[in-house]
C-alpha cells in the first residue's frame, strides 16, 4: 500500500477538522432533534471543494485522491454523522455515477454544478420492498420514441426530497432477467417527479432521507447513463466507492466515540482516581483502539486500490463491514464508560450511538457484505 499524499491529506485533514468545529459543531444537536437538514451548509462545503472531492478539475471539482476524500469524510462524522452520511452519499453516489458512466456532454452538465453544490445530488436504487433484490425493481422505465416514461417509487433515498438532481436505476427488461435494468439523470422540477415521505429515523437524523416518487415522469434519452441494461452493474461499481465512504463514516464515529470515552474516563472520579485507572475500563478502550486502527487499514487499503482503478469489490466490502460493525461495538463500549452520563444528551456518545447503527445497513446490509467478501475470495479456489 502505497499512501504518497500523506503530507495533502495532513492539510485537508486540518482544514475540514476547523471547519467542522467551527460551523458544524455547535449546531449537532439543534439539526438531530430538530430533524433539521442544514442546505445552506452544503453550499458552505461546496465552497471548501468537499462537495466534488473526487471530481477532475476540469468538471470544478477538487481532484483529490481517495485518500483525501476519505479524511474529508472521517473528519466529519467525527463530529457529526448525519453530515457526513449527506456528503459521502452526494459525493460516491450521485456525483460518482456520472463521473464513472456518463458521457462528455452529461459530465459538461451536470458535474460543475454537483461538484460546488449548488445542485444537491441523490441516488436511487432502493425500493419499498426491494432493497438487497434489486433485481425485482418494481420502478419501471419504458422506452417512447426518444423519451423513457418512468413510474415507481425510490424510498430511503438521501436527499430524496431536497436533491435538485438524481441518478435512478429503473427496471427496462423483464423482473429477475439479467441486465434488466437502467440508469437515468432525472432533475428536479420533471414533470411527474415528486417527493414522498420522509423517514422518522433513530439516528442520522439530520441527513434527509425520503422517497422519490414517479408518476409517468418523461425522461429524454439523452439523459440514459450508458447502455441500456446496464444499470445494475453500473450500481455495483458505484457501491464498491460507497462503501469506502460508508467505512470512513464508520471511522470517523467509531474515533469520535472513542475520543469522547477516553477523555471522560481520564475526567471520571471514582474510589478517588479516574476510571481508566480501572483495568475494567482500560481494556475497553484497548480493544476499541486497535479495532479502529485495523478498520482503519483495511479502509486505506481500499482507497489504495481505488486510486490505481483496480477492482475493490473484496476490499471495499471487507472495509465497509468491519468498519461499521466496530463503530456499533465502539460507540456501545463509549456508552457504558460513561454509565448513566451516556444514556443522556447532555453527552455526544448517544449520538454516535444511535448514529453507527445506519452504517451496518445503509448500501448493503453486513450480511450482504458477507457474501461480496465470500464470492470473491471463494474466486480463487
Amino acid at each position: 500500500m502505497n499512501i504518497n499524499s500523506a503530507e495533502i491529506t495532513e492539510q485537508i485533514t486540518k482544514t475540514a477538522s476547523d471547519f467542522v468545529i467551527q460551523n458544524i459543531k455547535p449546531h449537532v444537536m439543534e439539526w438531530d432533534e430538530a430533524q433539521h437538514f442544514p442546505i445552506e451548509l452544503f453550499k458552505q462545503m461546496g465552497e471548501m471543494g468537499f462537495m466534488g472531492v473526487l471530481v477532475p478539475e476540469e468538471y470544478g471539482g477538487s481532484g483529490l485522491s481517495y485518500f483525501e476524500y476519505k479524511t474529508i469524510i472521517e473528519s466529519i462524522s467525527k463530529i457529526c454523522g448525519s453530515i457526513g452520511l449527506s456528503v459521502a452519499a452526494h459525493n460516491s453516489l450521485c456525483v460518482g455515477h456520472i463521473l464513472s458512466f456518463g458521457n462528455n456532454e452529461q459530465k459538461q452538465k451536470y458535474l460543475p454544478k454537483l461538484a460546488t453544490a449548488e445542485w444537491l445530488g441523490a441516488w436511487g436504487l432502493t425500493e419499498p420492498n426491494t432493497g438487497s433484490d434489486a433485481g425485482n425493481m418494481k420502478c419501471v422505465a419504458k422506452k417512447n420514441n426518444d423519451e423513457w416514461v418512468l413510474n415507481g417509487t425510490k424510498s430511503w433515498i438521501t436527499h430524496g426530497k431536497s436533491g435538485d438532481v438524481a441518478v435512478v436505476i429503473a427496471r427496462t427488461g423483464e423482473a429477475k432477467a439479467k441486465n434488466n435494468a437502467t440508469a437515468f439523470i432525472v432533475e428536479r422540477g420533471t414533470p411527474g417527479f415528486t417527493a414522498g415521505k420522509k423517514e422518522n429515523k433513530l439516528g442520522m437524523r439530520a441527513s434527509e432521507t425520503a422517497e422519490m416518487i414517479f408518476d409517468n415522469c418523461i425522461i429524454p434519452d439523452e439523459n440514459r447513463l450508458g447502455e441500456v441494461g446496464d444499470g445494475f452493474k453500473q450500481s455495483m461499481k458505484v457501491l464498491d466507492g460507497g462503501r469506502i465512504s460508508i467505512a470512513s463514516l464508520s471511522l470517523g464515529i467509531a474515533k469520535g466515540a472513542f475520543e469522547a470515552a477516553a477523555h471522560y474516563s481520564k475526567e471520571r472520579y471514582q474510589f478517588d482516581q479516574p476510571i481508566a485507572n480501572f483495568q475494567g475500563i482500560s481494556f475497553k478502550l484497548a480493544d476499541m483502539a486497535t479495532e479502529i486502527d485495523a478498520a482503519d487499514l483495511l479502509t486505506l487499503r481500499a482507497c489504495d486500490l481505488k486510486n490505481q482503478h483496480k477492482n475493490v469489490s473484496r476490499e471495499a466490502a471487507m472495509a465497509k463491514y468491519y468498519a461499521s460493525e466496530v463503530a456499533v461495538k465502539v460507540a456501545t463500549e463509549a456508552v457504558q464508560i460513561f454509565g448513566g452520563n451516556g444514556y443522556t444528551k447532555d453527552f455526544p456518545v448517544e449520538k454516535f450511538y444511535r448514529d453507527a447503527k445506519l452504517c451496518t445497513i445503509g448500501e448493503g446490509t453486513s450480511e450482504i457484505q458477507k457474501i461480496v467478501i465470500a464470492r470473491e475470495v471463494l474466486k480463487g479456489f
